[in-house]
C-alpha cells in the first residue's frame, strides 16, 4: 500500500496551499507570462515541500519518495501546467542528483538553500541540437587549476530567468561520450552566464523558460556532484524521478478536467438535450476516467518499486509515455465537447488542451521513451535476440 494515514496531514496542507495562495493567482501569472517563483518557493519551503524526500541533515524531512508522489500528484489541482512544472523542477529534475551524490560541501552550498526556498534552482541539460539525445550536447567544462571555465549553452530552461543556480550537464573531458560527462551546480549570477532571452511558449505560459549562453565561466571544480565523467549516468538516474513526476502531476489535473467537462456539458443544450445525455459523450467520459485510474495504478506501482530501491526505469518511461499520450487524448476530446468555448482562451481546458502538449515533449520526447523500453525488451535493430 503505497499511502497510509500519515500521507493525510502534508495532502491536506498543500491542497490548503494550493487553494489559497496559487489557484487565486494562476491568470494573472499566465497573462503575464512568469510567476513570482522566489515568493512562492519560500512559502512552499517554510512548509517543508521542497524537500519531503531529502535528506535531514540539509533541511529535508527524511521521508520516502512516496510522499514526493503525492506532492506531484496533488500538484495537479493548479489550474495551469507552469506553476507545477517550475515546482516539480525544484524538487524533483535540479537536485535528484545533488541529494545522492554531492559532496556535504556542495549540499549546504546549493541543496540546503534549495529546500528551504531561499533560492530558485533550473536544470541545464537540453541544447538547440541535443535535447532528447542528451549524449550530444556540446558545452564544454575545461579543468585549469582547481576550476572548470565553462563555455556553451543550454536552451528551453525552466526557470531560467529567475534562478539562483542551475545543475549543468557538460562535457568535462574528451572520452566517450557516456562517460566524459559531470554534473555542476553553477550559479547564476557567476560572470559570463548570460541569459540570452526568455522564450515564447506554446503552452505551460506561466513558467519562464530561458536560453542561456556560457561565456569563459569559471566555478570551482568542487561545484561538481559526485565524480568526474560520471554525469551521464547521474542524470539518467535522475531522469527517472523527473519522468515518474511527470506522469504523478497528470492524474489530478486530467481528473479535473474530466470534471469540469462534465459539469460544462451537463448545462450545455443542444437538439433539446444536453450535450452530457448523448452516449456517445458519456461513454468517452467514462473511458477517460478509467484510463486515468489505470494510470494512476502504473505510476503507484513504479513508485512502490522506488521506495524500495528497485530500478523503476521499465515502469518510469512507461509512464511517461502513457501520461502524454493519454493527456493529449483527453484535453482533445474535452475541448471538442466545450464546442465554441472549448476554443477561447478564457477556458482552462483551452490551457489544459496547450499545457499537456509537453508531455510527450520534455523530459524525454515519447519517440525516446520507446526507444528506452524496446531496448529492455531486446527488440532494437542490431540487438541480438534475448539481449536487452
Amino acid at each position: 500500500m503505497l499511502f497510509t494515514a500519515e500521507h493525510d496531514e502534508p495532502r491536506r496542507a498543500l491542497q490548503k496551499f494550493i487553494a489559497a495562495e496559487i489557484n487565486p493567482y494562476v491568470d494573472e501569472w499566465e497573462a503575464s507570462d512568469i510567476f513570482p517563483a522566489h515568493e512562492l518557493f519560500k512559502k512552499l519551503g517554510n512548509l517543508g515541500f521542497l524537500g519531503l524526500n531529502k535528506p535531514e541533515e540539509f533541511g529535508g524531512q527524511g521521508l520516502d519518495y512516496s510522499y514526493a508522489l503525492m506532492m506531484a500528484e496533488e500538484l495537479g489541482a493548479i489550474k495551469c501546467g507552469g506553476v507545477p512544472m517550475a515546482i516539480g523542477v525544484q524538487t524533483d529534475m535540479a537536485t535528484p542528483a545533488l541529494a545522492r551524490f554531492g559532496s556535504d560541501e556542495v549540499r549546504r552550498e546549493f541543496l540546503v538553500p534549495a529546500i528551504s526556498g531561499d533560492q530558485v534552482a533550473c536544470i541545464g541539460v537540453s541544447e538547440p541540437g541535443a535535447g532528447s539525445d542528451v549524449a550530444s550536447i556540446k558545452t564544454q567544462a575545461r579543468a585549469d587549476g582547481d576550476d572548470y571555465v565553462i563555455n556553451g549553452g543550454k536552451m528551453w530552461i525552466t526557470n531560467g530567468t529567475q534562478a539562483d543556480w542551475i545543475c549543468l550537464l557538460a562535457n568535462t573531458s574528451d572520452g566517450p561520450v557516456h562517460r566524459n560527462k559531470s554534473l555542476i551546480c553553477v550559479p547564476m549570477k557567476t560572470k559570463g552566464v548570460q541569459i540570452a532571452r526568455k522564450l515564447d511558449k506554446l503552452g505551460m505560459r506561466s513558467s519562464d523558460t530561458a536560453q542561456i549562453f556560457f561565456d569563459n565561466v569559471r566555478v570551482p571544480r568542487r561545484n561538481r556532484i559526485g565524480e568526474e565523467g560520471a554525469g551521464f549516468t547521474y542524470q539518467m538516474i535522475q531522469f527517472q524521478e523527473e519522468r515518474l513526476w511527470g506522469a504523478a502531476s497528470c492524474l489530478k489535473a486530467l481528473e479535473v478536467i474530466i470534471d469540469e467537462t462534465i459539469e460544462y456539458t451537463r448545462g450545455r443544450k443542444a437538439f433539446g438535450g444536453s450535450i452530457l445525455d448523448n452516449q456517445v459523450v458519456h461513454f468517452r467520459l467514462a473511458e477517460m476516467q478509467t484510463e486515468v485510474e489505470l494510470l494512476r495504478s502504473l505510476i503507484y506501482r513504479a513508485a512502490e518499486q522506488l521506495v524500495a530501491g528497485e530500478d523503476v526505469t521499465k515502469l518510469a518511461s512507461m509512464a511517461k509515455l502513457k501520461a502524454g499520450r493519454l493527456g493529449r487524448e483527453v484535453t482533445d476530446a474535452c475541448l471538442q465537447y466545450w464546442g465554441g468555448m472549448g476554443f477561447m482562451n478564457e477556458t482552462h481546458v483551452s490551457r489544459a488542451y496547450r499545457d499537456f502538449r509537453l508531455t510527450s515533449i520534455g523530459g524525454g520526447a515519447d519517440e525516446v521513451m520507446l526507444m528506452v523500453l524496446c531496448k529492455m525488451m531486446g527488440i532494437l535493430p542490431g540487438q541480438k535476440k534475448g539481449k536487452a
